[in-house]
Parts: structure tokens; sequence; C-alpha cells
């Protein structure tokens, strides 16, 4: 079966949520999962549900929480330590699931490009599913994919000032 490259983005909440929904899936149907979460350093409660499963691996590429601030070098050197390694595990076949957490947004703030994403993905074994996350995925990765869902917020509660729970955005 041919793989394919969905992009979860937009400014919606539910991106890593829809991407680790998948994972549960393919682990349901005896396939093996990566996960690479870019610029995530910190602990989020979906890490311990995720270390659970056998099936999934998942790696973070990232340190500290800077999304309103500026990436500093050592946060570029994180990321593009981690696309070197994803693109070896890409190439390998090990897992037909490889999921890129918050890979749009390491293009964002220039962590490394989007030639460079793309390049990495069309070099893995053709039966790879790639999943891509984050807000504000370039034209380029959008029209590079196979598939492409935008997350769209109507209506969020953090407007009112409640702050991410844990269990829930945590």
């Amino acid at each position: 079966m041919q793989g394919m490259v969905h992009v979860y983005t937009g400014n919606g909440k539910g991106k890593t949520t829809a991407a680790f929904g998948l994972a549960v899936r393919a682990v349901g149907a005896e396939k093996n999962v990566y996960i690479a979460q870019f610029v995530k350093g910190m602990k989020y409660s979906e890490l311990n549900s995720l270390a659970k499963i056998e099936k999934i691996e998942i790696k973070q590429y990232g340190l500290n929480y800077f999304i309103n601030g500026k990436a500093e070098q050592e946060d570029i050197e994180a990321a593009r330590k981690g696309l070197a390694e994803v693109a070896e595990i890409l190439k390998s076949g090990e897992y037909e699931l490889v999921i890129l957490d918050e890979a749009n947004i390491a293009v964002y703030y220039q962590l490394f490009s989007a030639a460079e994403l793309i390049e990495v993905i069309e070099k893995r074994a053709p039966e790879v599913e790639v999943v891509i996350t984050g807000r504000y995925a370039q034209d380029k990765i959008i029209e590079y994919a196979d598939l492409v869902t935008e997350m769209k917020e109507i209506k969020h509660y953090y407007k009112k000032g409640i702050k991410a729970r844990v269990g829930i955005e945590k």
C-alpha cells in the first residue's frame, strides 16, 4: 500500500489529537508508529498514554516553549537533529506511520525549511504514511500533501481566560 502525506493545520484545537487518534487506529491494525514532536519539549499528558502502547515510539525534538518568543540556536539545532533522525526513520520503513507533530511550526519559525521537510519525506520508504501537524502550513507543504485538513477555531474558552487544563489541553 502506498503511503500518503496528511497535513492537519489551522488555528483550531485538535491537530495533534487527530494525529494521535490515527496513531491509535494504526496500532489497532498492528502497525508501528513513530511520533516526532518538533518544538515541544514540555511534558504533556498524551505522552504518558502513548508511552504505554508498545507499537508507538515518541521522541521530542524541542527544548523550552518559545512560541511566544524567539527560537534560540539550541532550538534550531534540536529541530535539525530531529529532522535528520526522522529522515533515517522514514527511509527504514520500520514504522508504517510517522507523525511529524508541529513540523509546520518548525518551518514557520525557520528551524528548517519547507523544502528540507519535503525532501526528507520524498526519500521515505514508499509504504510509510506521514502526518504533518501544526498551524501555519506553508502553501508548498499543502500542495505537496495528499490530504489536508484545516482545524478552524470558531469559539474557544481560553478567550474567557481559562488556562490549559491537564488531560484536556496538556
